[in-house]
């Protein structure tokens, strides 16, 4: 007896039907072997139809088959991300935290070195006194150094970012800061990146029940990575360059995009990792200060806008390796 596998609207496949007629999917040839041999030809054709599909709709919808190319590109480039993510995960937090502080780093050094200018200024401000404008300078370099040797350790890491909270809100106030916009702007950016490093350095909220949904979703962690990346847009804000030249444009254009993305907590990862690449090739170009000789205004010019935008990319890095939290889009579209 033969079976047959042709049915209306499947159309005909001669070598699956043949192979099929030949070696049948179930041994001998009885009524029960027949119905299963039907439903294997049957999906081959359907599966069959479906891998034609995208052809035809290259061949009679032109703008659908480019959709569906952008989405294969976007695909491709999260794959990439997920890999580096994978090939980087022991090393990209540490790189991530040594980028973040490096702000507070360089500025704890420049404090050791330039102690008498510090001083003098604070002295000629305030009319504290030297002894008052030397405590003062003292704070800022001892606080600023362990600081960020606690980080870079991860030792007592709470107490280090609370610490560099404090001398946020010191040198605001020391330096007149609240009156300078742009300056008030990146302080709070770096209060960002040091909400972030807390973020990174809490549990998931212990608790007897922990694990459980609700429970994670209400957890400040996801409130502290949320607020961290609002804050790193107003740090990328001072960055921007508003000049006529087509370069100035596109990358104020294309960073402004993709730090929105962030800040939402859409395709975050990618979109962080994409920005990094981004903003340390311009770095790297515009603020060389080591090719500026050191007595020379624009050197410390250069030299505090290059660390202050690697203070943007470890924050961004952080979010790499942390992801957006639970207060975020791409967080959302697993619930959808």
């Amino acid at each position: 007896m033969r079976n047959n596998c042709t049915a209306p609207g499947v159309g005909f496949l001669p070598g699956v039907i043949s192979q099929l007629r030949s070696k049948p999917l179930f041994g001998p040839q009885d009524g029960e072997n027949r119905v299963s041999t039907w439903t294997g030809c049957y999906t081959v054709a359907v599966l069959a139809r479906r891998r034609l599909f995208g052809a035809f709709v290259a061949e009679q919808f032109p703008p659908a088959a480019e959709t569906m190319g952008q989405n294969d590109l976007m695909g491709t480039a999260e794959d990439f991300a997920d890999q580096f993510l994978r090939v980087t995960k022991q090393y990209l937090p540490h790189v991530a935290r040594l980028c973040l502080i490096s702000t507070f780093l360089e500025d704890g050094i420049r404090m050791w070195f330039q102690w008498s200018e510090q001083r003098d200024y604070i002295d000629a401000t305030w009319n504290c006194g030297y002894f008052l404008a030397s405590i003062f300078v003292f704070i800022n370099l001892f606080g600023q150094l362990s600081g960020c040797i606690l980080v870079l350790s991860r030792n007592f890491v709470q107490y280090a970012c609370f610490g560099l909270f404090g001398i946020i809100a010191l040198q605001t106030i020391a330096y007149s800061i609240l009156w300078d916009l742009k300056f008030l702007m990146r302080n709070l950016a770096l209060g960002g990146g040091l909400l972030l490093l807390l973020a990174e350095s809490r549990s998931e909220g212990k608790s007897m029940f922990a694990g459980v949904p609700t429970m994670r979703e209400s957890s400040p962690k996801q409130y502290m990575q949320l607020g961290g990346r609002v804050l790193l847009v107003l740090m990328f804000m001072t960055l921007l360059h508003f000049d006529s030249s087509f370069f100035s444009i596109l990358q104020n254009i294309v960073g402004t995009a993709l730090i929105i993305l962030v800040a939402i907590g859409f395709k975050t990862k990618l979109a962080a990792l994409t920005l990094v690449i981004w903003l340390f090739a311009i770095n790297i170009y515009f603020n060389a200060f080591w090719t500026i000789p050191v007595y020379k205004p624009m050197h410390d010019f250069l030299k505090y806008d290059f660390f202050q935008t690697m203070s943007v990319i470890g924050g961004l890095l952080l979010v790499v390796a942390l992801g957006p939290g639970g207060v975020s889009m791409d967080e959302k579209k697993k619930e959808w």
